[in-house]
């Protein structure tokens, strides 16, 4: 075990648990001023839920070194044989439960980002049962395939550092799911952000915790790990200027909500990528990221007709998906050895391995998550109604509001 290493793992596991709340605080500042507790309030029950399911059986499920190609057994189940020792399966410099712990934050995560393409008509029970049957049944399989011993995608050799399948692409699709599924909000058309600067400030805190969620999935600060540092920084400038380049272009003004937005997309992008990457590859991917996140957020959202409220699947899903595919472009092994050389630098064969990852997670994802939210909606009505919808979700949901207007 190496000091240095864990003292690393520690500080990075903190930097992207900070991320949730980020998350609560960047879609909290979106909604209308009725919704802003109900839609924090998403990412407040992730971390409740996901702490204590990850510990009874998600980590077991996920990270278990004598499961399936599929599916992580129950060896691990309440962290039973998760200790202070390293587990050499994973890294044979930090603690076995250090790394658990890191992966949890990731799962935390995962499942609040969701939360953006259903806010402000999804009934808060329903969210809770979502939560817990989702993590168990597809957050929790995905990361075996991607990172778990003996998982198909990792077997296959497709590449994901820090996250582009298990968390972008998971989170962005599962939105585009529940987002189709509970229909347009009443007045989708008229919502704007009510408190930009409370999305200012997420958005700081999110971009903050990503060194963590990048840097941290080196599990040791080497080259890779300062490479990744780079180009997690450079990849979310490079994506502010790309979604403000086209918004420029396309509404005449560069908005502060479209280069929050662009740096979000940039940092989605270069997940994947970061440890694979050289530095002038990041600035192309996270630009590209920035463009095509935009094209999903008014584009593709407007033709589909889906009312994906805080563009979880524009963002997370899209950008994941060109994140994957990039990887399979400009990954090099002068960069990372343990990685693989992509398409531009002479083997066409990882971008078919990006591909198929990321088909893979599309189909399962969706599929799972339809029958999941159908299942719960069999439980609980999964949509508030338009009264509740009308006078707000935090009063009808939580009965409390975020603003007080002074007695006179």
């Amino acid at each position: 075990m190496q000091m240095g290493d864990s003292v690393l793992m520690f500080v990075a596991t903190i930097l992207v648990w900070l991320m949730t709340p980020g998350i609560a605080l960047f879609y909290g500042g979106m909604v209308k001023s009725k919704n802003v507790l109900s839609t924090t309030m998403h990412s407040f029950g992730s971390i409740a839920i996901i702490s204590v399911l990850w510990v009874l059986v998600g980590y077991s499920i996920s990270f278990s070194t004598g499961g399936t190609a599929f599916f992580g057994n129950l060896d691990w189940v309440g962290l039973k044989g998760v200790s202070f020792e390293p587990n050499p399966d994973y890294s044979a410099t930090i603690p076995h439960n250090l790394f658990m712990m890191f992966q949890l934050t990731f799962a935390v995560l995962t499942t609040a980002i969701i939360s953006g393409a259903f806010a402000e008509r999804m009934r808060f029970s329903a969210f809770v049962l979502f939560a817990i049957l989702w993590m168990i049944i597809v957050y929790a399989p995905v990361a075996h395939w991607v990172w778990g011993v003996g998982g198909w995608l990792r077997e296959l050799g497709a590449l994901d550092f820090a996250g582009g399948n298990v968390v972008h692409i998971s989170s962005g699709v599962a939105g585009l799911v529940l987002a189709s599924v509970l229909g347009t909000r009443k007045d989708a058309n008229e919502t704007t952000p009510h408190n930009l600067p409370l999305t200012i400030l997420g958005a700081g805190l999110i971009w903050f915790g990503w060194f963590g969620f990048n840097v941290g999935s080196a599990l040791t600060l080497n080259d890779v790990a300062m490479t990744a540092f780079i180009n997690t920084n450079t990849a979310a400038a490079t994506g502010i200027i790309g979604w403000v380049f086209v918004e420029w272009i396309a509404t005449k003004k560069p908005t502060m909500l479209g280069a929050l937005s662009g740096a979000i997309a940039g940092l989605v992008a270069i997940t994947p990528a970061c440890g694979f990457v050289t530095p002038v590859a990041s600035i192309l991917i996270g630009f590209i990221g920035g463009v095509v996140c935009f094209w999903g957020v008014f584009s593709l959202k407007k033709k589909l007709g889906y009312d994906d409220a805080l563009d979880a699947f524009g963002l997370h899903g899209i950008g994941g998906t060109w994140g994957g595919i990039a990887t399979g472009l400009f990954a090099t092994t002068s960069v990372n050895s343990a990685g693989a050389d992509g398409l531009f630098y002479g083997d066409a064969s990882l971008l078919w391995k990006q591909l198929t990852a990321i088909v893979a997670t599309y189909i399962f994802v969706a599929v799972a998550t339809y029958i999941i939210v159908k299942v719960v909606n069999v439980i609980v009505n999964i949509r508030v109604n338009d009264e509740e919808e009308s006078l707000g979700l935090d009063i009808t949901m939580h009965g409390e509001k975020a603003y007080h207007e002074a007695n006179m």
